[in-house]
């Protein structure tokens, strides 16, 4: 079968690669985002989908707008069987939606209709889900409300951030797809409207997504932490300073007194034995690694060895 390739970040490598290395699977053209600037120099980056893609000798052409006439015109050339979409970043008018001979087929990082939208990783951590997964559908106009083929359940660790879940998703997800792919070409594959009702949606995550309200419960807040880690990165303030928080941790409360007559955000503890203990909105949370400005990250036991927090200070949600 002949595919047309549309993704753009690294969540979309995966997918590409398991797709190239089949012997069923001709990829046609990968289509992706155009370079952006970035890093320190901001100069121009491609995506990563493209870099693979230009490892792997595939062609490639770049895009603000898949929709342009330009472009319907060379995937119409192709003739695809499949257009398969992962994380594309753009929305497919119908004209594309209808010209590959068995559809557009997408694979989003959730279990459909849950969390449809930009943001469904961070967003499942942080909500504290216990299980996520995700879904191949058929495409529609809308985003994400596309008849479903397949989902994969995937369980959610206490130590997971969103850089390990994604790692996982994205895995479990190029077999996934794969998989529908071949089913589909086979006519087994099954094919279920979402029940929209059950519908939830995530919006874009950006850095102030990662402010802690210490107000929060515990839980809350380590969810936070884990749900924005490696980015946007939780933070909070102290001193005129914005702090890093990379990993916190549940404390033992019986070892601390007096922790429901202190505000939230209070700094209950600050030394090299005991760690760096800060009042919630239900008790008490350790931050385990953390970063000031100027330094990299480091385990706050470290740190205080040679910079000073002091205990009864109060980290602030702004500044």
């Amino acid at each position: 079968m002949r595919i047309v390739y549309m993704g753009t970040p690294d969540f979309s490598v995966q997918s590409l690669e398991k797709l190239y290395n089949s012997r069923e699977i001709e990829i046609g053209l990968v289509i992706t985002q155009p370079d952006r600037p970035g890093g320190r120099g901001m100069k121009l980056q491609a995506t990563p989908v493209k870099r693979k893609a230009l490892e792997l000798d595939l062609e490639v052409l770049e895009t603000d707008n898949v929709n342009e006439k330009e472009f319907l015109e060379k995937i119409r050339s192709l003739n695809p069987d499949f257009i398969v979409v992962v994380a594309f970043g753009q929305k497919l008018g119908k004209e594309i939606l209808e010209m590959p001979r068995f559809g557009c087929i997408n694979l989003h990082a959730s279990l459909l209709p849950e969390y449809r939208g930009a943001s469904p990783i961070h967003r499942a951590i942080i909500d504290g889900k216990e299980i996520t997964g995700v879904t191949t559908m058929y495409m529609a106009e809308g985003w994400d409300t596309g008849d479903i083929i397949y989902k994969e359940e995937v369980r959610i660790e206490d130590d997971d951030t969103v850089g390990t879940l994604h790692d996982k998703l994205a895995e479990v997800g190029a077999g996934l797809l794969l998989k529908t792919l071949l089913d589909i070409e086979k006519g087994v594959a099954p094919r279920v409207e979402q029940d929209h009702s059950r519908a939830s949606y995530t919006g874009k995550i950006d850095r102030e997504t990662g402010a802690i309200d210490w107000r929060n419960s515990s839980r809350a807040i380590n969810n936070l932490v884990r749900g924005v880690n490696p980015w946007p990165g939780a933070y909070t303030y102290y001193r005129g300073e914005t702090i890093k928080i990379w990993q916190t941790g549940p404390v033992k409360e019986d070892s601390f007194s007096g922790k429901g007559e202190i505000l939230p955000g209070t700094i209950v503890e600050a030394d090299p034995n005991n760690g760096l203990i800060v009042k919630t909105g239900d008790g008490l949370i350790e931050i385990i690694e953390l970063q000031i400005p100027g330094r990299k990250k480091m385990l706050a036991r470290n740190l205080l060895n040679g910079y000073t927090i002091n205990k009864g200070d109060c980290f602030e949600l702004k500044l």
